[in-house]
């Protein structure tokens, strides 16, 4: 499985159709194999919301976090606080879940529902 990261203000859309601002979406598993990737974006997000935003990271096509992946979000949740930002999860998996319960690293995160992209939850990435 590869996995996909993605700047939503990044990504080509028709016409009229603004990016949503601040969303990364993520489609695949944020393991070790993806750390580089999944870390760059993120940060890179991050540095180019405006001070005082939320920056949303879309998991609703990630199904599965290892530990790198746990430690690129607390690494980009770390920078965003750092930098007067705010970092949300968007529908992290169930086993994400279990992950930052077992590791006592739940409590960190802001979580929510994926973004609505015109009206309907947010699709995976082409």
């Amino acid at each position: 499985m590869t996995t996909q990261v993605e700047d939503e203000a990044a990504v080509p859309r028709p016409a009229g159709t603004p990016p949503t601002p601040g969303v990364v979406r993520v489609a695949g598993d944020l393991d070790m194999h993806h750390l580089e990737e999944v870390r760059s974006t993120l940060l890179r997000a991050i540095a180019e919301a405006p001070p005082g935003t939320e920056v949303l990271i879309d998991l609703v096509y990630s199904s599965f976090c290892d530990s790198s992946g746990l430690e690129a979000l607390l690494t980009a949740r770390q920078r965003a606080l750092e930098s007067g930002r705010t970092l949300r999860l968007g529908a992290p998996s169930h086993q994400m879940l279990r992950l930052m319960e077992l590791t006592d690293t739940a409590w960190l995160f802001e979580m929510g529902p994926a973004p609505r992209v015109g009206g309907a939850a947010a699709g995976p990435l082409d």
